[in-house]
């Protein structure tokens, strides 16, 4: 049963860091008024990340399920020329998309949950892992009392104007220009 009175739309989309982690924000600050949160991971493999271990910790307030191949993309299609995010969808990549989105359904609609958060469901998107009318129906079925989050980047117009709240992330400078790479406990 919610305990929201209003459930927004939110949708954080943008070139820019900082997606899920403005979604991450939201979650743990809504665990620490007694919230329940449900966050849907498309796409982000098996990697180790802060996250997830934090979740584990902040069970029931906070859940995080995967739905990602271990790996990203066809690996039979990889070469030195193409990098990883650059293969095509793998069968296991569409397979996992579409649990996630049946999962993203019933926890919608189950009621269990005050804020669903579907992370890079946009990037799932743009590989054509689900469609945009998958997108639009889990938005047009999100009851009144259940906040729902999008994130990913090049969110197309019709998820936009669905939505209550977009935040466009902008990258104005980032350390991977330098050459840092991904930092533990920081970036994963």
């Amino acid at each position: 049963m919610s305990r929201l009175t209003q459930g927004l739309v939110q949708v954080y989309t943008g070139p820019g860091k900082g997606k899920t982690t403005a979604a991450l924000g939201l979650a743990l600050r809504a665990a620490g008024h007694g919230l329940r949160v449900c966050f849907v991971q498309f796409m982000k493999g098996d990697w180790d990340t802060g996250e997830r271990a934090a979740a584990a910790r902040l069970r029931p307030e906070l859940e995080i399920h995967v739905f990602s191949a271990p790996h990203w993309g066809d690996r039979s299609q990889a070469s030195d020329d193409t990098p990883w995010w650059n293969l095509p969808p793998s069968d296991e990549d569409r397979q996992q998309a579409r649990d996630g989105l049946l999962f993203a359904q019933r926890a919608l609609s189950g009621g269990e949950y005050d804020i669903v958060v579907l992370d890079e469901i946009i990037a799932a998107l743009k590989f054509e892992l689900v469609s945009l009318d998958d997108v639009l129906g889990l938005i047009r079925a999100k009851p009144p009392a259940v906040e729902l989050v999008l994130t990913g980047r090049d969110a197309p117009a019709e998820v936009i104007e669905s939505a209550d709240l977009v935040t466009d992330m902008n990258a104005v400078k980032h350390p991977y220009e330098r050459g840092v790479p991904a930092r533990k406990g920081i970036e994963y």
